[in-house]
């Protein structure tokens, strides 16, 4: 369940590090020209064998994991490529959040952007979290409260930190550009300022393009 500043539902704990943006998307499942469908190739290596058959071992594969919303993750997670594909699948699957000591830059950047949102905690904190979903009886409820930059489950309570630009984003359901244009007023005042003071800066490759073109035809 997700409200304007909160995540709840089962987490599901994918313990590897450095899990990259190729396990977490493949090459062949980037070939289309949308995103839809994308869901079916999250994880696919870890979710079925070479015949495709499903890995019954596998945790997203388990029927009491069917809702799963948020991911427990080793460190590194989303390392490697910077294909937007992977946050792409993993929104489509139904996961809204991961819980990781790390990300790769890039993945972190794309997750925000796209409102994936993005935890990170000390790795004793984040192994916490997995030993205490390994010894429950039923999938682990987490909640994630943007407002406070909390987690919090059954037995734990943790705080983090996430940068006041990406938890307004988050909050107002805002992507980079859309963060951008709520500075419209000051962007508009800055470049009627900067224009006044140097005008003759203003259009300079178009007014260079139409000498040339003069100067070539005349």
């Amino acid at each position: 369940m997700t409200d304007a500043g909160r995540i709840e539902g089962i987490a599901a704990t994918l313990v590897t590090a450095n899990l990259d943006t190729d396990q977490i998307m493949p090459k062949q499942f980037l070939r289309g020209i949308d995103k839809r469908g994308l869901d079916k190739g999250l994880l696919w290596d870890l979710r079925f064998d070479a015949e495709g058959r499903p890995r019954p071992g596998f945790v997203l594969n388990q029927p009491a994991f069917a809702e799963t919303r948020i991911l427990i993750a080793g460190p590194n997670f989303g390392c490697g490529s910077s294909r937007e594909h992977a946050v792409w699948g993993l929104q489509q699957y139904g996961i809204e959040a991961v819980i990781a000591s790390s990300f790769g830059e890039i993945f972190y950047s794309n997750a925000m952007n796209n409102r994936l949102l993005a935890v990170m905690l000390p790795q004793a904190d984040v192994q916490v979290l997995m030993k205490e979903a390994d010894e429950s009886a039923d999938p682990l409820r987490v909640e994630i409260d943007v407002q406070s930059l909390t987690v919090r489950t059954p037995r734990n309570t943790r705080s983090f930190v996430l940068s006041e630009r990406h938890r307004r984003m988050f909050l107002d359901g805002l992507d980079m550009i859309g963060a951008s244009l709520t500075y419209q007023r000051a962007i508009d005042a800055f470049a009627k300022r900067h224009w006044a003071e140097q005008p003759w800066l203003r259009d300079v490759a178009l007014r260079t393009r139409q000498r040339l073109d003069k100067e070539a035809h005349g």
